[in-house]
């Protein structure tokens, strides 16, 4: 007996259509509420199965479906979002969660569904990890940016990153504020203290896991540039490399190419995709910095590049062909690359 079957997931509920290939019969409905719980009671059903596939969505919410799926013994699909609305064709009809899963299982059956990698579990809690580390950085960025935009408009000077010295504190207290100025400066100040007692211990996690992974290691080794911290950032955002036919669809992943529109000879000027993960892009190009170095491999050819366009341009250049390289060292290490 073959089940196929679609999965549309939300918050309050998941929305099921499946059909048995021997019968021919459909089965739809709800889970509710949306959780492990209820889901893995759900999968009851289908213990006496051996043969149950389902597809769902790439949205919040899939890890824990697909690992309720598997736990029970069910294959999983998780479909890339935008190209699973791609495939609904431009006829315009109504849009439910019971039409979600439709055409979810429909696209099963038909062999069509844009399948998605499915990280192995570790990788996918170095990467949460990596997520929360950039996600509490920006933040911290941004406390820093407001505070020596309000210093900047009460006449101080710039101190940058030595805000946080004991002679940037001191400065800090010496300079002339009034109160308002001076209770949104030490707000931030408070702020950034408070981002850095989180962001310490979450850095030294990252690094531990780099120090033991194989393909961290491998980066390390044969990257100028990638360190500690942006070895395992690239290693988890760009997972089995194995899945990429080419190192251009590394760089594509990253969001690194340029979009180009042409029509009739004309072309408009291009700009970065910006559509792979912000963590990856962030990394390779906070790697692609040390190219400004002297004794980087790359320094010749980031000056010939900052030559003839500018600093910013040759810094995103140099980060595409980090990128390509990144894919070649975990691709020739193979399934060493994924190990724990």
């Amino acid at each position: 007996m073959t089940v196929m079957g679609g999965l549309d997931i939300h918050r309050a509920q998941l929305t099921f259509d499946y059909v048995d290939l021997d019968t021919g019969e459909v089965q739809t409905g709800r889970v509710t509420p949306a959780g492990r719980a209820s889901l893995r009671n759900w999968l009851r059903r289908f213990d006496d199965q051996s043969d149950v596939v389902f597809a769902l969505e790439g949205c919040t919410g899939w890890r824990y479906v697909v690992e309720e799926l598997v736990r029970a013994g069910v294959e999983a699909h998780v479909a890339e979002p935008a190209e699973t609305a791609a495939l609904r064709g431009k006829k315009r009809r109504a849009k439910t969660d019971r039409a979600d899963a439709r055409h979810l299982r429909q696209l099963l059956v038909d062999d069509r569904v844009p399948d998605s990698w499915i990280p192995p579990a570790h990788m996918l809690d170095a990467r949460v990890l990596v997520r929360l580390y950039k996600d509490l950085l920006d933040e911290r960025t941004g406390w820093f940016q407001r505070v020596q935009a309000t210093l900047f408009h009460h006449g101080v000077p710039q101190l940058a990153a030595r805000l946080v010295t004991a002679a940037g504190r001191d400065h800090l207290d010496r300079a002339e504020l009034p109160d308002a100025g001076r209770r949104a400066v030490e707000t931030g100040m408070r702020q950034i203290d408070r981002l850095n007692a989180e962001l310490d211990p979450l850095r030294a996690q990252i690094i531990a896991i780099g120090a033991r992974q194989p393909g961290c290691k491998a980066l390390r080794a044969n990257l100028y540039g990638v360190g500690p911290l942006t070895s395992v950032i690239i290693w988890e955002e760009l997972g089995d490399c194995r899945r990429f036919t080419s190192s251009d669809d590394a760089v594509r992943h990253a969001g690194l190419d340029v979009t180009v529109w042409s029509s009739d000879g004309k072309r408009t000027r291009g700009h970065l995709a910006k559509q792979g993960p912000p963590a990856l892009r962030w990394a390779l190009y906070e790697s692609a910095v040390y190219a400004a170095r002297p004794s980087s491999p790359d320094y010749p050819y980031y000056l010939q590049l900052k030559s003839r366009l500018d600093g910013q341009l040759a810094l995103l250049t140099v980060a595409r062909k980090l990128a390509r390289r990144c894919y070649h060292t975990l691709r020739n290490l193979e399934g060493a690359a994924l190990t724990a």
